[in-house]
């Protein structure tokens, strides 16, 4: 199935580990209930996470074909990004390496199937 709308957020300074945590949330999901359980939760990365997937449903909404409550998450990651590396002064003259993680998100989503009622056949009055 090919996505309708797509969004990235790039060079956001939460780790990933982070970040899969509240997408775990929201994977599936249609794309109101996504943003509903996003406004609710209480993490860092909810606000990142907001702005890529309104992005993504105004991506959708671009073409005019498709209505904001027949959209769902068909697909949503969080890749590594750039580590910045700083060093932090230990004893006895010693430095260790501090990893300030960086995270990608990207954001895909999809058209519901609707289903139809089969269509009555029509039968012959006699």
């Amino acid at each position: 199935m090919a996505s309708v709308g797509r969004a990235t957020a790039k060079y956001i300074k939460v780790s990933p580990y982070k970040i899969r945590k509240v997408i775990d949330l929201i994977r599936g999901k249609d794309a109101d209930t996504a943003l509903a359980v996003l406004e609710n939760t209480d993490k860092k990365s909810r606000v990142y996470l907001i702005r890529a997937l309104k992005s993504a449903i105004a991506s959708a909404k671009q073409g005019g074909k498709v209505k904001q409550d027949e959209l769902f998450v068909a697909k949503i990651t969080a890749d590594d990004g750039p580590i910045m590396r700083r060093y932090k002064a230990q004893a006895m003259g010693r430095a260790t390496m501090i990893r300030k993680r960086t995270s990608h998100i990207v954001i895909e989503l999809g058209v519901k199937m609707v289903k139809h009622a089969p269509a009555k056949p029509k039968t012959a009055k006699k």
